[in-house]
């Protein structure tokens, strides 16, 4: 992998809390912010999936990120989420981003669209040409019906702004290509928190990371682990999590994971439509996993 990856360990997908007038809450978020750069969260990924950055206008999209780069004062690296299924509106987001003092840029896979291969490298490159930070490409065909195949990721690689992905395909093998045919050229990242030992195995530097919403210090820990050759404790920790990183995709993200941080008493408020909260029987079936884990 290069020699200067944005970052090592965990970054958290953070959510994006909101007041019950679906407003964003700013003063949790500081709150949040602060807990997961007290727990070693090792980089703040905002206005990503989980924070539900479909729903934010584009004005409360650059606030929100605004006022990330602000509380985090450099501490450690903030990624912005500025994909989107239009190039042009892509690259506005990533310079208003970078202007904002975003550190890192991660751009999702035009969905919808369902662009071709062919077209991904054109979309990339695009930006990549027009912005000076550096770009993690984020691939998760669940939610996109988009794939980013290793042939595409080596070609995209050679751009020098291009040096990273967040591998939430699920696909072991088709990452371990992706990670042969790149090398050192790009830093790949689990984007799933049960992949974080199989991934790095593979030479993977990290997760960017659901889990860590609610368990920042294990969501650290596992890939921190890994990274000081300590491979048998960070799998072992893997495994007696897996249970809760399954809970948190019992329905969409990021439902599950609001509802724990509720739950927990760190009042993150509701969820923006279309998404809502989980029926009786799954808000219970969650209650009782946290429970296991002590979390409540």
């Amino acid at each position: 992998m290069s020699t200067n990856p944005i970052f090592t360990g965990a970054g958290v997908a953070i959510v994006t809390p909101f007041h019950e007038d679906g407003s964003v809450n700013y003063e949790c978020l500081a709150k949040i912010l602060e807990d997961q750069i007290a727990n070693s969260t090792d980089a703040i990924v905002i206005c990503g999936t989980t924070g539900e950055s479909a729903t934010l206008s584009s004005k409360e999209h650059l606030d929100v990120i605004k006022y990330t780069v602000d509380v985090v004062n450099h501490r450690i690296p903030v990624i912005a989420g500025t994909g989107s299924n239009e190039t042009a509106y892509a690259l506005k987001l990533s310079n208003d981003a970078e202007k904002a003092g975003a550190d890192a840029l991660l751009i999702v896979t035009p969905y919808y669209n369902k662009a071709s291969q062919r077209g991904l490298v054109k979309h990339y490159n695009y930006i990549a040409d027009r912005v000076s930070s550096p770009i993690i490409i984020y691939n998760v065909p669940s939610r996109t019906g988009v794939n980013v195949l290793p042939e595409t990721y080596a070609e995209l690689s050679e751009h020098k702004n291009i040096i990273g992905a967040k591998e939430a395909s699920g696909n072991l093998s088709q990452i371990a290509q992706t990670i042969a045919l790149c090398g050192d050229k790009l830093d790949v990242y689990s984007g799933n928190d049960d992949q974080i030992v199989p991934i790095m195995s593979l030479g993977g530097k990290g997760v960017i990371s659901v889990l860590s919403n609610i368990c920042p210090k294990i969501a650290h820990d596992i890939p921190s682990l890994y990274l000081d050759g300590k491979c048998k404790e960070s799998a072992e920790l893997q495994l007696k999590y897996l249970k809760l990183c399954n809970a948190m995709f019992m329905d969409v993200n990021p439902i599950p994971v609001k509802v724990a941080m509720n739950m927990m008493g760190m009042e993150v408020g509701p969820l923006r439509l279309p998404l809502c909260e989980m029926d009786d029987a799954k808000t219970e079936k969650l209650h009782n996993i946290l429970a296991e884990y002590g979390l409540v």
